[in-house]
This record gives structure tokens, sequence and C-alpha cells, in this order.
């Protein structure tokens, strides 16, 4: 898991008027899978992963790392977040900053649900790293992130061309995640 300095993990779930995100447990571990061979999921995320690699390869508790939260609707995995420091091999723009990853279930799609757990996740972050900007990357053609991200409050900052197909890199800083 890339730094996210000392963050003390896991904390305490994270209620919203919906749902709850908390650390990973054994019992989301069908639900990882779903989520990680789902060919909706991962139209716009480079395909999805083998079924068959996901059961053998995945963890028993899949996604149990500081800055991953599932989302939790009514006691079943709707999706995951992820906040992660980007590494040297992101965009120049984002390199040092955090960036802000979310998974739904396309069941859950269309209810507003990644909007209420991403910007949940970004309050959390902002009491733990205060005054850390994110980043959030998109393709283009998935309109539905990049209105989440404007959404979000992320600004555009670059747009780029990687894995054969178009990026947008947005920005919220700091002084927008308690806005």
């Amino acid at each position: 898991m890339d730094d996210l300095g000392h963050v003390a993990w896991p904390p305490a779930p994270i209620k919203t008027g919906r749902l709850v995100l908390c650390e990973p447990e054994a019992r989301d571990r069908a639900a990882f899978i779903v989520l990680l061979a789902s060919p909706d999921v991962h139209t716009y995320l480079g395909g999805p992963r083998p079924r068959a690699e996901l059961e053998r390869g995945l963890p028993e508790v899949p996604g149990q790392w500081p800055g991953s939260f599932v989302v939790d609707l009514d006691g079943a995995m709707i999706g995951q977040i992820l906040l992660r420091r980007a590494t040297e091999h992101r965009r120049p723009a984002a390199v040092g900053k955090v960036d802000l990853g979310f998974l739904f279930l396309p069941r859950a799609w269309g209810s507003e649900y990644a909007a209420e757990a991403c910007a949940a996740a970004l309050v959390w972050f902002e009491g733990v790293l205060p005054g850390e900007a994110v980043v959030l990357g998109t393709q283009t053609a998935n309109a539905a992130s990049m209105r989440l991200a404007a959404k979000l409050g992320f600004a555009e900052v670059e747009r780029f061309r990687a894995w054969g197909t178009d990026q947008r890199l947005g920005l919220r800083p700091a002084e927008s995640l308690s806005a």
C-alpha cells in the first residue's frame, strides 16, 4: 500500500445516510470477485480480470490496507473506495498526492451511492491528513465518472492519452474538502 502517512487503520466505520464505509472482511471476498471480474465495471479500466484467476489468487480478505474501504449497503458490499498515494508512474501533476478511486457493482449504479461514499471518504481523509490535495483520474469517455468528479469538486488540471484512450486528471484542493 502506498503511504498515507501515519494514518490509524482501520478507522471506525464511516456512516452516511444510507451506507457504511468500513474495512474489508472475509465475507466481502465473493463481492470483490464479482466486482473485479465484471466487464461492465471494467469497461474504462482496461477490462475485467479472469474470474478463475481471482478465485485462485484473491486473499481471504481482499483489499485490506490503509485507504481501502468497502462500501456496504444493508449488510452487503456494493463497492470499494480507494485512497492511495500516487506514485512516480502517475502523471506529474498527481505525483505525491493522494488518488481517489472507486468501483461499484452495476446494481448500485444510478442511485448516487458513489457520490455519497466518495464524499464521506474525502471528509474522513481531510480529518486524518488535513491540508492534502486529492486527485482523480478517469477516461474522458466515462461520462458518469466525469460527472461525479465535477460533483465532488475535482477541477481538470490535465488531459492526456494513456492505455490507448483519452484520460482526464482532476484535482481537488485541500481547502475544498470541507466545502
